[in-house]
């Protein structure tokens, strides 16, 4: 017999959803909407500067503290924990999830075989969410870095640009 006054049982219990969060955007917040959906407790993994250096090559354009701050401030975000080992396992030990989402653009990559290699070991499901192609960090700061560039005036005997 259901009880049809009390709350749908989510899948999961606590959810992991990590990420660097910079230049939070539309794809940010569906991940995290996604992933609360999907668990009765949300985690937010904000990973430091130097993590994200490391995995990106490149420091994120807004400050930890910053980033932080925005996702921890989001409805669906029950908590948010900073990231500063690369090891999800490592991480999981801290905080103990049952569920990690990423962008489904790990699914079928070394990467992500990786990961769910060792957190089928702990007993962990990772679920692959649908990317949001359209609007990436990666995009926003190309777009911005373009501004920033500095407009080159023509040479004024051939016309082209120095």
């Amino acid at each position: 017999m259901s009880d049809l006054g009390a709350p749908a049982r989510r899948p999961y219990r606590v959810g992991y959803a990590p990420g660097a969060y910079d230049l939070f955007h539309i794809g940010h917040l569906n991940i995290l909407r996604h992933a609360r959906s999907q668990c009765d407790y949300l985690v937010a993994g904000v990973v430091s500067d130097e993590m994200a250096e490391l995995a990106k090559g490149r420091r994120p354009m807004i400050p930890l503290v910053e980033r932080l701050e925005i996702v921890r401030s989001v409805k669906y975000v029950d908590a948010a924990f900073v990231e500063t080992v690369p090891d999800k396992v490592e991480t999981w030990k801290q905080v103990r999830f049952d569920v990690i989402f990423k962008g489904d653009d790990w699914r079928g990559t070394p990467k992500g075989d990786r990961l769910e290699k060792d957190f089928a070991a702990h007993g962990v499901d990772v679920v692959y969410f649908p990317y949001t192609v359209h609007t990436s960090s990666t995009q926003l700061r190309r777009a911005l870095d373009a501004l920033a560039e500095p407009v080159q005036a023509p040479n004024q005997v051939t016309g082209e640009r120095r």
